[in-house]
């Protein structure tokens, strides 16, 4: 029995050591990651203002107010003020990649812009002459604008414009990928974790069942003696 449970513990060890072996790669790979968007990210050159305090905003801690108003509340992103970094400006975290989107989109969803119409439309029955008009976006996304209205048809691709779209866009892909990179470390952490748990398992069965020497002392029958 005990070589046996011998064997199971050197396989255990065994499977623990490749599970060790898994986690040093996921992290080496997690860490290549880790470098590969720390150079994007400076090469952005992308950095978030701060007063002399620490509080996010700089000169406008209003608007920055608003700005994480928006993300948090309207978008429902738990952010993680221990990556908002006064001492780390640069954005390369996912918070940050999230706060420089909702940023982007604060300002686009309250532009303004000056549509002009070289010929009278029509929307609703009602005659829009031809002219100059100031339009105030008032919290409208892409798909809030009412294209059957040329005001509001021509406003949207002056507001929500391609520049704005792939900003969004990149910074999202740049929030993911922090993510990411976090749940790769994580993963790297469980698998070292259970390899070790499987090599001391491993190692305690054989520790356990090692064969000992034992001297037992068998005593010596002496045959019966002759009756008189």
């Amino acid at each position: 029995m005990n070589g046996r449970l011998q064997k199971v513990g050197i396989v255990l060890a065994v499977f623990g050591l490749a599970f060790i072996v898994g986690g040093g790669y996921a992290l080496y790979r997690t860490n290549q990651g880790s470098e590969a968007l720390q150079a994007f990210s400076a090469a952005q050159n992308v950095n978030l203002s701060y007063d002399d305090q620490g509080v996010l905003g700089g000169e406008d801690p209003e608007e920055a107010a608003a700005i994480m108003s928006l993300l948090v509340n309207d978008w429902g992103y738990s952010v993680d003020n221990s990556e908002l970094n006064p001492n780390d400006p640069l954005v390369n975290t996912s918070s940050e990649y999230m706060y420089q989107m909702a940023t982007i989109a604060y300002h686009t969803l309250n532009a303004s812009t000056t549509v002009v119409l070289d010929e009278p439309g029509e929307f609703n029955g009602e005659v829009i002459p031809a002219g100059t008009y100031e339009f105030q976006n008032d919290g409208r996304y892409w798909t809030g604008f009412n294209r059957a209205n040329p005001i509001e048809g021509a406003a949207r691709g002056q507001i929500w414009t391609g520049t704005a779209h792939a900003l969004i866009a990149e910074l999202g892909v740049g929030s993911v990928t922090a993510n990411a990179l976090m749940l790769g470390l994580g993963m790297a952490g469980i698998l070292a974790g259970v390899g070790l748990l499987f090599v001391i398992t491993g190692l305690g069965l054989v520790w356990a069942t090692r064969a000992e020497t034992v001297k037992v002392k068998v005593p010596v029958l002496q045959p019966a003696g002759t009756a008189a």
